[in-house]
């Protein structure tokens, strides 16, 4: 059964792609992970589809990262380490028309991946963005370097570093910059669709060409970041029991109901 929802409305060029696991809270396991890239993919070809919009089935998360329980397969080798959502975005995927998130409920973790490669934010009132890497014993490398793109410093340092201790609200979010509309109460997904519309509404060579223009001014510093994390992760992070233990321990940060 498929976890990925993708609506294109052709009179007026906008995708909507859900995450649809809301029982996992929009968790992204392996199969949903092959889906995006996927959907990423075929967007390209689709010149009825000029802007896209992304969220998340549910009211309670927008996406909680990778699912605990999803088997990633490793090498045994520290030099071949694998990171299942490192290509999970649309611009790892080559998809330059312009990518709207409508954040409703928790982001956190893996869910960085994909708000750290749209173009802009809009969320409820009710949304919030934590990183839990720290709490469990993980290193927040892939997703700190996303969010240091798009966030002040101190604020994304403040966010990778108190780990599930803190959550960032929609509110504080919007005020600096990491959201760039805050809607009415189970507003956000119609107010990025409408924005959507609008962009759908230009020639697509000038918007897309916009898009790329501005990841460039950014996309060396991941690059560089990027390139650091591996060896960041397998210094940093704790053995994946004791991370487990540390999970079971504070799960109800994420309890699943």
């Amino acid at each position: 059964m498929t976890a990925l929802r993708v609506a294109a409305d052709k009179d007026t060029g906008v995708a909507v792609v859900t995450l649809d696991r809301p029982h996992r809270l929009n968790a992204i396991d392996l199969a949903l992970r092959d889906e995006l890239v996927g959907a990423w993919r075929e967007l390209r070809f689709d010149d009825t589809v000029r802007a896209v919009v992304l969220t998340g089935a549910g009211e309670r998360a927008f996406c909680t990262g990778l699912d605990r329980d999803a088997e990633v397969p490793q090498p045994d080798s520290p030099y071949m380490a694998d990171d299942p959502l490192l290509h999970v975005g649309p611009k790892s995927n080559d998809l330059w028309k312009p990518v709207i998130a409508a954040v409703n409920g928790m982001a956190c973790g893996g869910a960085f991946y994909l708000l750290g490669e749209s173009d802009f934010l809009v969320a409820d009132p009710a949304a919030t963005f934590f990183d839990p890497h720290t709490t469990y014993g993980m290193v927040s490398a892939y997703e700190s370097v996303l969010m240091a793109q798009v966030m002040p410093h101190g604020e994304a340092a403040r966010m990778a570093l108190m780990g599930t201790a803190e959550r960032l609200s929609a509110a504080r979010a919007h005020a600096i910059g990491l959201v760039t509309e805050l809607t009415e109460p189970g507003g956000s997904l119609a107010a990025a669709v409408a924005a959507a519309s609008v962009i759908a509404g230009y020639p697509p060579q000038g918007v897309q060409g916009t898009v790329r223009a501005l990841w460039s001014a950014k996309e060396a510093a991941v690059r560089q970041g990027f390139a650091q994390a591996p060896h960041l992760v397998a210094l940093g992070n704790l053995p994946l029991d004791r991370q487990a233990e540390l999970f079971r321990s504070r799960q109800p940060e994420f309890r699943l109901r």
